[in-house]
């Protein structure tokens, strides 16, 4: 996988745990009173065992957030640092597209080659089996 497509990816990853860290924090956050004219909001018949795995519950969201966002920084320093000013990369950029071309055009010669050949096996094989319908020897 190319360097593009990992950083895509990972930027993917990050999204995706701070979408489940939001999601989670406004599930799982304790309600609270609004105003002093509302009632106190009611508490969780297991108060305590919730409130011990909700303390727990950010510090590990959060330490797989870092531990993502360090892989994505990690990624970004692995991308090579383009050689030469524009004009360099420019003729870079035409060489490849040349090379492109090159190989493309040999390609659709292999491509035309094998679409020949297709047809060929293709008339060998209706022969054969028109011949062992009506009974006739090959020639």
């Amino acid at each position: 996988m190319d360097i593009i497509s990992q950083l895509q990816e990972q930027v993917n990853t990050v999204a995706a745990l701070s979408f489940n860290i939001f999601g989670t924090l406004q599930r799982d956050a304790p309600p609270v009173r609004l105003s002093p004219n509302y009632p106190e909001p009611p508490m969780n018949a297991n108060g305590t065992e919730e409130t011990t795995n909700l303390a727990e519950q950010p510090k590990t969201m959060s330490s797989e957030l870092v531990k993502a966002a360090k892989e994505f920084d990690v990624l970004v320093a692995a991308i090579p640092i383009s050689d030469g000013d524009e004009e360099a990369q420019l003729t870079r950029i035409a060489e490849l597209q040349a090379e492109n071309d090159t190989i493309g055009q040999e390609l659709q010669k292999q491509l035309d080659a094998a679409e020949k050949e297709l047809k060929q096996v293709q008339e060998l094989f209706s022969q054969a089996t028109d011949n062992c319908l009506n009974l006739k020897r090959p020639d």
